[in-house]
């Protein structure tokens, strides 16, 4: 399935955030994005149980109701000590409407509950997994995964979601406190650092024109 230049790819996505990461991730690539939230298109229900499960109901959602190309994301957060937790619940850990500071508060206090104070004990990754689905029914998955450990207190207001208690590992700082270049920068054989990144550097290498 390729993604020519000029041409449009809906991102199955409602999240602002997120559309803005894709958009510096594609920039050089020459794609026309649009979101669902733009389009106005519903959120499916995400039933699934994994991370594929659910970028697969959301990207054919999108694909079949816009008849466009569509790429989803279902990534999350995924803390060893809290037997892989929140995980595809990421985001519901958030509530509606979504407060990531208190899901990042959440996480600390079962951590803190448990005895995990030591980064030994806060080890966890992240996780995103891509589906680029077709109207006809077809897709394919990109997965990529970045290794950390958990920090207390946040310390950054850059990215969204759980980045300001995460650092990667070979970093001293978390993603709270990078740039959405030094996260998602891409270049042929550097897939980037970012989970994102690094499914989105899989895309590329099958989909675009490099």
């Amino acid at each position: 399935m390729k993604l020519p230049r000029s041409s449009k790819l809906l991102i199955a996505t409602h999240n602002s955030g997120k559309l803005d990461e894709f958009k510096t991730l594609f920039a050089p690539f020459g794609l026309n994005l649009v979101s669902a939230g733009e389009l106005g298109l519903p959120e499916p229900e995400e039933t699934g149980t994994t991370f594929i499960q659910n970028a697969r109901i959301k990207a054919h959602a999108a694909a079949s109701a816009s008849g466009l190309v569509a790429l989803s994301d279902d990534s999350g957060l995924c803390v060893d000590a809290l037997d892989g937790n929140p995980g595809v619940y990421t985001a519901d850990w958030a509530g509606v409407p979504r407060d990531f500071n208190k899901a990042m508060q959440k996480v600390e206090d079962e951590l803190r509950a448990i005895g995990a104070t030591t980064p030994d004990q806060r080890r966890a990754s992240f996780n995103a997994t891509l589906c680029l689905a077709a109207p006809d029914g077809t897709d394919m998955i990109f997965e990529g995964i970045v290794e950390g450990q958990l920090v207390w207190p946040p310390i950054g207001d850059l990215g969204f979601g759980y980045d300001p208690v995460f650092k990667p590992d070979g970093y001293e700082k978390t993603f709270g406190q990078m740039s959405a270049k030094a996260k998602h920068s891409w270049a042929p054989e550097k897939p980037g650092l970012s989970h994102r990144a690094r499914a989105f550097a899989q895309l590329v290498e099958v989909c675009c024109d490099i």
